[in-house]
């Protein structure tokens, strides 16, 4: 990864894809890393900077993904677990690896959110008045990145803490299933809250295919996150709406 970004753990101390390198190479048990001291670290970094650095973030997600993935295969008794990476590529169980290898489209996701705050911020400039002090209307504000983020991270501390999660390697989950299900939720054109297109997930995985397909939705601008007020809980609705 770009930048002085560190992982600093108990077991280790360095760049995070070496520790996913170690990690895969069985120098570092994976029961010994905690994901959710990885992400804090990690937003703790991202707050350092006056603008959200878009690669840094998009190459985070990757590596995040194959953490949670690492972590959830160690869980199954060696006769259950997914094939390692030589072997066929018929094996429905590889899905699973594939859709966490598409959270590389991540990048691009962000880099179009980024640039839609971007216009919307000179519309805004443009239609808001000579007065730079006069008091603008009440309006829902998009939710950048950063803040797609650290929701992202509360939802897998909070489905990581749940009891009936675990991880089904035999299960798969669709990123275009998912995007169906959320244009399902939005099709009456009200918002809904962005926890709640967890609330029913059974596995981390499937957390991360629904965060990707969120994103895709939005690259798409077939829908938006928004928020009422900065302290507010993001919503997802329909872009027309």
């Amino acid at each position: 990864m770009e930048g002085d970004y560190k992982v600093k753990l108990e077991v280790f101390e360095g760049p995070l894809d070496l520790l996913l390198y170690l990690i895969k190479q069985d120098e570092i048990d994976i029961y010994d890393v905690s994901l959710e001291r990885i992400t804090r670290q990690y937003l703790e970094y991202l707050q350092a900077f006056k603008e959200l650095n878009i690669e840094l973030a998009g190459e985070f997600i990757v590596m995040a993904a194959n953490l949670i993935y690492l972590k959830s295969r160690s869980l199954l008794p060696v006769d259950q677990q997914p094939p390692e990476e030589d072997a066929g590529e018929d094996d429905p169980r590889w899905d699973l690896i594939r859709q966490l290898v598409e959270y590389k489209k991540f990048k691009e996701a962000a880099a179009q959110l980024h640039l839609r705050e971007l216009e919307q911020e000179r519309i805004f400039a443009r239609t808001g008045g000579s007065s730079p002090d006069r008091e603008q209307p009440l309006r829902l504000s998009e939710v950048g990145i950063f803040q797609l983020i650290n929701a992202f991270q509360t939802v897998i501390k909070r489905v990581e803490a749940r009891h009936d999660v675990q991880e089904i390697f035999g299960e798969r989950f669709s990123v275009s299933e998912k995007i169906d299900t959320i244009l399902k939720r939005v099709a009456d054109g009200a918002a809904i809250r962005f926890s709640d297109l967890f609330g029913a997930v059974v596995s981390r995985v499937e957390v991360a295919v629904t965060f990707l397909a969120l994103l895709e939705l939005i690259r798409l601008k077939q829908v938006r996150a928004i928020q009422k007020s900065v302290f507010d809980e993001i919503e997802i609705a329909p872009a027309a709406a």
